[in-house]
């Protein structure tokens, strides 16, 4: 990482870290167009303080994200990614922050998750932020 300063011990960006997230990122996305909601529902962290802030909505708790999925129309939901930076810290902190367009649509939508490895299921999303930019 150039010019940055890590803390003792901290790795940022290991290699096999950076790929597991980039793997749950990516599979996020493909359940995402495909409105794959089992695998939507499994990738957010099933607990009370699981935010995901989009741009018509403000949902606390993974009951209320889970719902909104099923309520959700699942046509227009493709896009073309245009940036995408995926960051590791350590072995079990990671965000990732997304650029995309998406046909029809005017602006740029931007996308933030956090994720954290839990114990016993792997990578989820404990923090999702959508928004547009026009």
């Amino acid at each position: 990482m150039s010019g940055a300063t890590e803390p003792a011990g901290l790795v940022v960006d290991d290699p096999a870290v950076h790929a597991e997230v980039r793997a749950a990122f990516a599979r996020y996305e493909r359940a995402l167009t495909s409105n794959d909601v089992a695998v939507l529902d499994e990738l957010f962290l099933d607990a009370p303080h699981t935010v995901r802030f989009g741009a018509d909505e403000e949902l606390f708790g993974y009951a209320e994200i889970a719902a909104f999925r099923r309520a959700r129309p699942a046509a227009g939901l493709d896009r073309t990614p245009e940036r995408v930076a995926v960051t590791t810290y350590g072995d079990a902190f990671a965000v990732t922050s997304l650029t995309f367009r998406r046909e029809g649509v005017p602006g740029v939508g931007r996308q933030s998750q956090t994720w954290v490895r839990m114990p016993g299921v792997g990578w989820r999303i404990v923090s999702a932020h959508v928004s547009r930019r026009t």
